[in-house]
């Protein structure tokens, strides 16, 4: 018997200069994606970004949990693909070098650039995108781990010259920034002080914001529509412990950002017993009567209670509201918010102050279009059923473990 031995050819066998001119030739993007999964050799590492770049009419592109990409890579797509617009990173822990940051920058394509918990991309080496900051128009930076102001520096900085944080960004509409440290202006923070055209704004941990950074936010950006906060105590001026804006900074919103509709405000670490949050109720009923507010969220908000419920129910925009944790509030609080004639949908979460009878009374005196009940001990299944239109209810407590994740990657 004769047997012969007949090896069979696969895609893994061609040449890369040959799988570089197969996907020159492919259409879409689609068709991408279709043979990424044939061949390993299409899997995003450097390799695989140097065939990306051969789509010399790609715009947006987001690379999610690429560990085996570096700097390298992720400049050809920069040479390569000179029509890019958005760039999102996520999680990419091996690009280290900003070379490619600086190509973007000299293009001039790019007008969303998102960069989250990059584990070697610093908030600092951003400002290498140069003069196309003023062709953004949405950014957003979230670093892996929380601030540390002691360590959290610009090795470039020279005391005098603010030369390298000259940046024009008048066309930046959404801007978040998320667990990072600024001192006197140095830092991502610089923006806040020029953005003309912000619609949105996010954010989240960070340490070192002033009252007088969001006085000039207010001021430069009348056209803000969204506002969300996330602060934490720090120690201010005069070794006082709270969270570092006052209502100096509600003020300022009140009087210059006339089209201001979504508000949200989350305190972390605040001890109810002690005046640790910067703001007061009465700063937060002015911006509330103030402005066309219509969607307003208050998360550990232990200084607002039911008087300020009062307020709310006199609020003349207000169609979405959520209380997460704001132990203040009892069913007093929800028999005076139901005067309110715009609330439309109502999400309590961690309302412990809260029980069966205001939820019903409130249920009797107005339908809502959407009620959701999240782990609020004292308010049983039964007390929401009918009292809106769609209802969503759950009682189960997460551990303590997701909790704290909950508040440490917000």
């Amino acid at each position: 018997m004769r047997m012969t031995n007949k090896r069979t050819s696969s895609i893994e066998d061609l040449p890369e200069a040959l799988l570089g001119e197969i996907i020159k030739r492919l259409p879409t993007t689609s068709d991408l994606n279709s043979i990424s999964l044939v061949s390993k050799q299409f899997y995003i590492d450097d390799s695989g970004l140097c065939f990306l770049a051969c789509f010399k009419k790609l715009m947006s592109l987001r690379l999610n949990t690429v560990p085996r990409m570096t700097a390298s890579g992720l400049l050809s797509v920069a040479v390569g693909c000179k029509s890019l617009s958005a760039l999102r990173l996520i999680r990419c822990k091996n690009v280290r070098s900003v070379e490619w940051l600086e190509h973007l920058g000299k293009i001039g394509s790019l007008e969303e650039l998102v960069v989250m918990k990059c584990k070697r991309i610093g908030q600092f080496d951003l400002l290498s995108f140069g003069s196309e900051w003023m062709k953004l128009q949405r950014f957003e930076f979230q670093s892996l781990y929380m601030p540390n102001r002691f360590s959290d520096q610009d090795a470039s900085y020279v005391a005098g010259n603010l030369s390298r944080y000259g940046i024009c960004c008048d066309c930046l509409k959404d801007l978040t920034l998320v667990r990072i440290t600024t001192v006197a202006e140095i830092g991502l923070c610089s923006l806040l002080s020029k953005c003309k055209a912000l619609e949105n704004l996010c954010l989240n941990y960070v340490f070192g914001l002033h009252d007088n950074d969001m006085i000039t936010l207010a001021h430069n950006s009348r056209n803000l529509r969204s506002i969300s906060l996330l602060l934490m105590p720090q120690h201010c001026e005069g070794y006082v412990y709270r969270t570092s804006l006052t209502d100096d900074s509600l003020k300022a919103l009140s009087l210059w950002c006339p089209t201001l509709q979504s508000v949200e405000l989350s305190f972390c670490g605040c001890e109810p017993d002690y005046p640790e949050i910067g703001f007061s109720q009465e700063g937060l009923v002015k911006l509330i009567q103030s402005c066309p507010i219509r969607d307003l969220t208050l998360r550990e908000a232990n200084i607002f209670d039911d008087e300020g419920m009062r307020a709310l129910s006199d609020a003349q925009f207000l169609e979405s509201l959520r209380l997460v944790d704001c132990i203040a509030i009892t069913d007093t609080g929800m028999r005076l918010l139901a005067r309110s004639r715009c609330l439309m949908n109502l999400t309590l979460e961690w309302c412990d102050g809260l029980t069966d009878d205001g939820l019903a009374e409130y249920a009797r005196e107005r339908k809502l279009e959407s009620l959701t009940i999240e782990k609020c001990s004292k308010i049983s299944l039964k007390a929401v059923q009918g009292a809106a239109k769609t209802v969503h209810y759950t009682n189960d407590c997460p551990s303590f473990k997701k909790w704290y994740e909950r508040w440490l990657f917000a």
